[in-house]
């Protein structure tokens, strides 16, 4: 197994449906609560130990995922608000070397936690003229709504999979 993707990259190929973006919505929905029980009980050494050789520790993981999402949600509402906008993308390296990223991840936790609950809520109300409207990645291209929850569903379960994996490696 490759540590840096456990679950391996993202990749859709197939028609985005309505079943399709109802899946990913429930894994976006669900990861909080999956993330939470991958955590708890963890002591602090072993919130930071890193997945893997040159990696983040579980804290910034976690840290990580919550400053992901929140600019993920941004980039939903800014899809679906303007013309095909240009999104910022951000260092997500050096973010997860800044000072916040040593708070205890309960704080992140809660964060996920209710910005989930805005976010599916957003993405159960779209209809399928919403999920293919687009906004530019300068790194990616262009990329619709359809498919960013699918890249985000994806990210969460990658993320979660580097916790669940370490733990497995490591028998927490």
């Amino acid at each position: 197994m490759d540590n840096r993707y456990p679950i391996g990259k993202f990749e859709f190929h197939d028609e985005i449906t309505v079943d399709v973006t109802n899946a990913w919505i429930n894994d976006i929905e669900m990861l909080p609560r999956l993330l939470r029980e991958a955590v708890k009980g963890l002591s602090e050494e072993q919130l930071d130990t890193p997945y893997r050789t040159e990696g983040w520790t579980v804290r910034q993981v976690v840290h990580h995922l919550a400053d992901s999402h929140m600019n993920a949600y941004v980039r939903f509402k800014l899809a679906l608000s303007e013309e095909t906008p240009v999104i910022k993308p951000y260092d997500e390296v050096k973010w997860a070397e800044f000072s916040d990223n040593k708070l205890p991840i309960t704080i992140s936790l809660n964060l996920l936690e209710a910005l989930h609950i805005r976010w599916t809520k957003l993405l159960r109300s779209l209809s399928s003229e919403d999920l293919k409207k687009t906004f530019i990645h300068p790194d990616s291209g262009e990329v619709t709504v359809g498919k960013n929850i699918g890249i985000y569903a994806w990210h969460g379960r990658h993320h979660l999979a580097h916790i669940t994996s370490l733990c497995n490696r490591k028998g927490w």
